[in-house]
């Protein structure tokens, strides 16, 4: 990839997602009903594929055209055979919420037509298919997802990750949103994440230490996890697992391993420590319950800096049911305790309005920080109400919209608070593209000097919109009622 390349860049892959459009239900057949049974039912159903699941409903197989033409040849006597013996296995699979850009690369390099898109249980809930892909977009976007799946080390990966900013001016010289742009950066850390961990795994093999000794998944949290990163991230991730305690030197090696190529990667190590490397955010999985537990039953301030980031983690490699079940127990307690609810609405209480009683807004150094006075309260009261309320969504918006279709407040209320973070975004990320260009490193502080009128009017109407965010959660809070709680 080369920046010439990004200035000819087709957005759609990095606007859409997998879930945009992917078939829905997906078709399956039992294993042991004949090929000829799932050819008529392809034939009827007018799909190219049926999926094939195993006693438990998760991915077994899957059966499709190419599969079947193959077994014709063979002979003509052959579709009398049972689907397990002419499918496809293991099935090749990808999340809802990822973009497009990083379903074409998985096709491409797998050389495959078929994806199977499954929830966070490995349950398959969608088929996304090339043909689906081609009637969208005649040619392939140039796809940075790609080059992370083959990177030999941090090294590589880092040469990707510097080109991020290319690729976020290029999307935003398309009038790709702020907010798009950087669920496309967040996208790219998260693969970023798991080729270090596929890399971590390929270490620890040539280092004589094996394969994992138990089933494990890797989680990215914060930002990344909430699908909303900016150009300054750093690492916020965990592991967890079903190992007992004598797996523990293994899974605390292989986290190591982990968050030193990302640090290689251009992702610096988390200065709070909010990394799998450290035995607070590496569990098995009894042991992440009983960690959510501890802080629903205790919900000291101190504890409560590591929960709220936590609530949005999401899985990037391993065994996917594992992220599933945390997410149900999280959701699940944290929805039962009021107190503990209240406490994590109260980090929102303890943030001063961006400007000063004259009026100004408060900067330092001619700057003023948005995250702190504009993203940090809405996406706080956005993570509270939505425990409150049952939803699992991690993403900002999603959540305000979930808990305003659940009746937590009105839907106008919503918009407005998707709208403020929109804006606070724009003129982040604007900053950090200008920053990064002229040699200095982005943080989330803005000058508001660059602003033209209007934009600086907006920016100030997001700030008094995120400024009324305590007042908005606990109402929220007040008005649930109780079978709210998942």
């Amino acid at each position: 990839m080369d920046t010439a390349a990004l200035e000819r860049l087709d957005s759609f892959p990095y606007r859409h997602h997998v879930g945009d459009l992917m078939t829905a239900p997906v078709v399956t057949i039992d294993p042991d009903r004949s090929v000829a049974e799932a050819t008529r039912l392809m034939s009827e159903r007018r799909i190219s594929s049926v999926v094939v699941l195993d006693g438990e409903g998760r991915l077994h197989g899957i059966l499709t055209e190419r599969d079947v033409l193959r077994l014709v040849a063979a002979g003509p006597g052959r579709l009398a055979d049972p689907v397990s013996a002419a499918m496809t296995a293991p099935v090749h699979a990808i999340e809802a919420d990822a973009p497009i850009y990083r379903a074409l690369a998985r096709m491409a390099r797998l050389d495959v037509r078929h994806l199977a898109v499954v929830d966070d249980h490995d349950r398959p809930v969608g088929i996304l298919t090339s043909s689906a892909l081609l009637k969208q977009r005649a040619s392939l976007a140039l796809t940075l997802g790609d080059e992370i799946a083959v990177a030999p080390d941090g090294l590589a990966l880092r040469a990707i990750h510097d080109r991020l900013p290319a690729l976020v001016r290029a999307l935003r010289s398309e009038d790709v949103s702020a907010t798009q742009a950087s669920s496309v950066v967040a996208g790219i850390v998260r693969d970023l994440t798991a080729r270090a961990g596929e890399l971590a795994l390929s270490e620890m093999k040539s280092a004589g230490r094996g394969e994992p000794p138990a089933p494990w998944c890797l989680l990215v949290l914060g930002s990344a996890g909430r699908g909303e990163s900016l150009l300054a991230p750093d690492q916020d991730n965990a592991l967890i697992h079903e190992g007992g305690a004598d797996d523990g030197a293994w899974f605390t090696t292989f986290a190591e391993h982990i968050n030193r190529l990302l640090d290689e990667a251009g992702v610096p190590y988390c200065l709070g420590g909010v990394m799998a490397s450290n035995p607070s955010y590496r569990h098995s999985l009894a042991g992440w319950q009983a960690q959510v537990d501890a802080w629903v039953a205790r919900p000291q301030p101190e504890a409560l800096l590591g929960a709220d980031i936590f609530y949005d983690f999401a899985a990037v490699l391993g065994t996917r049911r594992l992220a599933g079940a945390l997410r149900q127990h999280a959701t699940r307690a944290a929805g039962h305790s009021p107190t503990f609810l209240y406490q994590l609405a109260a980090a929102t209480d303890d943030v001063p309005r961006a400007t000063d009683l004259l009026g100004r807004l408060r900067t330092r150094e001619g700057r003023i920080d948005l995250k702190r006075y504009g993203l940090f309260p809405i996406v706080a009261a956005a993570r509270v109400v939505a425990l409150a309320w049952g939803s699992t969504a991690t993403a900002t918006d999603t959540r305000l919209a979930d808990a305003a279709a659940k009746g937590a407040f009105s839907d106008d209320a919503a918009r407005s608070l998707i709208d403020a973070r929109g804006v606070i975004v724009e003129a982040i990320l604007d900053q950090q593209l200008e920053d990064i260009a002229a040699g200095r490193i982005p943080d989330n502080r803005v000058d508001p000097r660059r602003l033209g009128r209007r934009a600086a009017s907006r920016l100030r109407e997001a700030l008094a919109v995120a400024a009324e965010t305590p007042e908005l959660v606990h109402d929220a809070l007040s008005n649930r009622p109780i079978t709210s709680a998942p």
